[in-house]
């Protein structure tokens, strides 16, 4: 029996387990299971591969897809850019990092996102989803800003979001988990009556489907988009990868 599984430290919100078990159900994967690996740090890691020698793969979620990446063997080219990792191969004891964020969310963006309205993107929040969101617009030629609590160099604050600035940003991604459930009233503190039909919203959160900021971003004329199609895609990459044969 090959064994995957998803690790982070708070995993009750999961899709991974749900999408994979069905997965296996559907496509007559008989070897494979899929678990869920709560872990209070990040050092727990090893001790987990030695628990579970049948263990050939594992995604990774908050607030772990940075911390990994220095107890890794090895890292693809891609996630060693990003500097973030949320899909681990494991073979021969040897462990490789990936993100299949970045794959998931480019291939989802050029869907969403018609060539022909691509203007200026501002990206909000700057962990590690952030980090493959903006690697994947580089890879697209959008020009974009940051956006965190705090200004900083080619990054500004929530409170700098003006009116006038979100005229000249017609992409909106948020990437911070502002409005996941439970929180499902929180959102991002944007002036959301500046929102207009010209603007594309991305969510990355995907439960629930309507996130607070995707309600008043539609409610404005915007097209909207959570985070489940990327989702699928991601995991899609992930079982890709663990299943190349080096």
């Amino acid at each position: 029996m090959r064994k995957f599984g998803l690790i982070g430290k708070k995993l009750g919100h999961s899709f991974s387990k749900k999408y994979f078990t069905e997965k296996f159900e559907r496509e007559g994967i008989a070897d494979a299971g899929y678990e869920l690996y709560e872990l209070p740090k990040v050092q727990g890691v090893p001790k987990l591969l030695q628990q579970e020698p049948e263990l050939v793969g594992l995604n990774v979620t908050v607030p772990y897809k940075e911390q990994v990446v220095a107890l890794l063997d090895d890292l693809d080219k891609a996630a060693a850019t990003i500097g973030a990792v949320n899909t681990i191969k494991i073979s021969d004891g040897k462990t490789k990092g990936y993100n299949t964020d970045y794959i998931g969310f480019k291939s989802t963006l050029e869907e969403f996102y018609p060539q022909q309205e691509h203007g200026q993107a501002l990206v909000l929040g700057t962990g590690g989803a952030a980090k493959a969101v903006w690697a994947a617009l580089d890879a697209l030629h959008i020009p974009y800003l940051r956006v965190s609590r705090s200004a900083a160099e080619g990054q500004v604050s929530y409170a700098q979001l003006t009116p006038e600035l979100l005229q000249a940003y017609n992409l909106i991604i948020n990437t911070t988990p502002l409005g996941m459930y439970p929180q499902v009233q929180e959102a991002p503190e944007l002036p959301y009556k500046s929102i207009n039909q010209r603007h594309y919203c991305y969510d990355l959160v995907y439960n629930p489907e309507q996130t607070l900021f995707l309600q008043q971003c539609a409610a404005q004329g915007a097209k909207a988009m959570n985070g489940i199609p990327m989702l699928r895609a991601q995991a899609e990459a992930s079982w890709n990868i663990w299943n190349l044969e080096y």
